[in-house]
């Protein structure tokens, strides 16, 4: 049965194998659905809830309002994703001279699990109409990365710095806008 601090006690002892190690136990953690929806609870509310942060690792519940889209961006660490209810949608981009162009996608289901380089850049969908849970894990401070994150505008995809809050607010958005258009 998954547990949150075994979890992270695990994801910490595993550092030093690097994304490799922390994707085996990502995919164990994912493959109990049941247990990790038992241990941090059916989702009431979009956002991003951080279960450990430490200058080596992050791990964050993410939640993903329904039909929900997050701007492209990047990390500047590398980062697991870990699906554990619904489906995620992901873009990857790359930079061009002036912006960035769509090289790719995948789509993630329950159960499936992700790893993403340190110089990714995607953008992130629900595509469905309920929330979708998942367990992403950085190889750094998701919050402070040493390194300065970017953001690109949905529509005119010009950068600008990372803003942790403006993220939060989009998720915060999204699940108002669900709920004012279910009534």
């Amino acid at each position: 049965m998954f547990n949150k601090t075994r979890f992270i006690q695990e994801c910490l002892t595993a550092i030093p194998g690097g994304q490799a190690a922390i994707r085996e136990l990502v995919t164990e953690a994912v493959s109990d659905r049941a247990g990790v929806m038992a241990e941090l609870g059916e989702p009431r509310h979009a956002g991003l809830t951080p279960l450990y942060r430490s200058p080596d690792l992050t791990v964050i519940n993410f939640v993903w309002a329904p039909c929900m889209s997050l701007m492209p961006h990047n990390h500047q660490m590398f980062s697991v994703v870990g699906i554990y209810a619904g489906r995620e949608d992901n873009v990857f981009w790359k930079r061009t001279e002036m912006s960035i162009a769509a090289v790719g996608a995948t789509s993630l289901g329950a159960g499936d699990v992700a790893t993403l380089a340190p110089d990714v850049i995607h953008s992130v969908l629900n595509p469905i109409a309920k929330m979708t849970c998942a367990i992403h894990v950085y190889g750094g401070d998701f919050f402070a990365p040493p390194t300065p994150r970017s953001e690109w505008d949905h529509e005119s995809l010009t950068e600008q710095p990372w803003n942790v809050e403006h993220a939060k607010a989009l998720f915060r958005e999204a699940e108002e806008r669900f709920r004012a258009s279910v009534g």
